[in-house]
């Protein structure tokens, strides 16, 4: 009688949770050996569904001969789960909000009035750019697996998917069971955009565009694709989670090191390659607008977090843990960050408190899906203090113009979040660290972030040089003197960021 109750259930619970939600959507071509689906497995499939696993699976059945034999079993299920797919859709659209506005009102409040356009132009240049890269070859270069089985198979993807050949609506089940191929393609290209953008800070109101976009092209090509295809991609070498044969079995929930580390680093240098801005340390070269910044950093607030919730690549529990740890570890970061500057300068700037909420994002990034509650406010506190310390100490002691201190922020934030995700990741919080890596976390994991976080920072450095010296030689660096002096908005965009009427300017 009780069987009976819980499947009377079942059957209701399935019949309006697939009407619902549009699971029991046209039939996979099924094996003709394979039986029908009972009521139990099309249950399991709802479970599944529930639970981010794939849907299917194997069951047992007698062939004509009288063999048994293990077949992929009928699986009603056809399509992407709607929730999991509408989250990852909007987490797109909150990643491509931290660039387009986000990112470059935080940078264009912080230059001087005659370069604000420069750095608009500069983010948004780049989000044409890279999305025409990702189209053609981008993301078939990480995501791809054609390359497995060679030497170059762990550093790169594969050619499969040239110009998005094949990537359609359908489930990639290398990355998720629930969510469209497309879908997971364009989530992935806003981490490509915001990458390089945050390159843009270091080289503020110096650097000739055409020289930018073409050092932003070859970046990407040398630097962030390899990088994003070892950490993430199925046969990365740096993918401890998902990939068993990886060389380095390091863990990156949403891009410490592929997209903080590697732009950090890489910003550090060539704002050191392309010298200070002329007349810093003799004049004064503040913010022209910490309202703009201020908005800003709201939007990258917001739009974080679809860069780390939406990096559990589905509306589960994990990705919940990423949306709390997330605003823990921002909220402290800011606050530890004033706190220090009301201590030491009896004065807790906008700016400042600002950088720390950057920095606490930043922070907490490779970690948010695999830390808890208290980590993440641990985290938060060292997030606000140590890129302090980075943004109003080291770079004046070692005498580098890192313009909007993009290497103070995201190069130390971004390392210090890596290793720090090796020491708190606890497999509580994500069981699949369980998999792969059950024998490091809580005791060797920190080992194995440490030779990522090398690797990365090594590739960074020796290509931003090489790429920073063949552009010079190509298009130069840097703009004139007079070019400098006047602003890049007019000479190099012909237009101006504000007009004041005669009248408003008297």
């Amino acid at each position: 009688m009780r069987n009976n109750c819980l499947l009377s259930r079942s059957m209701a619970v399935l019949c309006l949770l697939f009407a619902s939600f549009g699971l029991a959507g046209t039939a996979a071509a099924q094996d003709a050996s394979a039986p029908e689906p009972t009521l139990e497995q099309r249950v399991a499939d709802l479970e599944a569904y529930i639970n981010n696993v794939a849907p299917g699976g194997m069951v047992t059945v007698q062939a004509a001969d009288g063999s048994v034999q293990e077949v992929e079993r009928a699986s009603k299920v056809a399509l992407p789960g709607p929730g999991h797919n509408g989250w990852i859709m909007t987490s797109a659209l909150l990643v491509l909000f931290m660039t387009l506005p986000g990112l470059a009102l935080f940078y264009g409040g912080l230059v001087r009035t005659k370069n604000v356009l420069s750095v608009l132009a500069q983010c948004i240049g780049i989000a044409g750019m890279v999305t025409i890269m990702w189209w053609a070859f981008g993301y078939s270069f990480v995501f791809g697996r054609s390359f497995e089985g060679s030497f170059i198979g762990p550093f790169l993807g594969g050619t499969e998917y040239l110009f998005l050949r094949g990537v359609d609506s359908l489930p990639n089940g290398d990355y998720a069971a629930w969510v469209s191929h497309n879908v997971w393609a364009m989530y992935q290209l806003m981490f490509a955009i915001i990458t390089p953008a945050l390159i843009v800070g270091a080289i503020a109101e110096r650097m000739k565009y055409s020289a930018v976009m073409l050092f932003i092209a070859i970046w990407m090509l040398v630097v962030y694709f390899p990088l994003a295809h070892m950490t993430w991609g199925a046969t990365g070498y740096m993918n401890g989670v998902w990939n068993a044969a990886a060389g380095i079995k390091s863990i990156d929930f949403a891009g410490g090191t592929v997209v903080h580390m590697s732009s950090g680093w890489s910003a550090l240098l060539l704002c050191m390659m392309l010298g200070k801005r002329r007349g810093l340390g003799k004049q004064v070269i503040a913010p022209h607008s910490l309202v703009l910044c201020m908005v800003g950093t709201g939007m990258l607030w917001v739009g974080w977090y679809g860069f780390n919730a939406g990096s559990a690549v589905a509306a589960d529990g994990i990705a919940s843990t990423a949306f709390m740890t997330t605003t823990l570890c921002a909220a402290v970061g800011g606050f530890t960050w004033g706190m220090l500057e009301w201590w030491l300068k009896r004065h807790p700037s906008v700016l400042g408190m600002c950088s720390g909420v950057v920095a606490g994002l930043v922070v907490i990034t490779p970690a948010c899906g695999f830390v808890s509650a208290g980590a993440a406010v641990g985290m938060g506190v060292l997030a606000g203090a140590i890129p302090f310390f980075a943004c109003s100490k080291l770079k004046a002691r070692l005498g580098y113009d890192d313009a909007l201190d993009t290497f103070g922020v995201h190069g130390v934030g971004g390392t210090m979040g890596a290793l720090l995700t090796g020491i708190f990741a606890s497999m509580a919080v994500n069981p699949n660290l369980a998999g792969n890596l059950e024998g490091l976390v809580g005791r060797m994991l920190w080992l194995e972030q440490l030779k990522s976080m090398v690797l990365t920072m090594v590739l960074s450095l020796v290509a931003t040089f090489a790429i920073a010296k063949f552009v010079k030689a190509m298009v130069g660096l840097r703009v004139s003197s007079d070019v400098e002096n006047q602003g890049l908005d007019v000479q190099e965009h012909g237009e101006q960021g504000y007009m004041y009427s005669e009248s408003a300017s008297s």
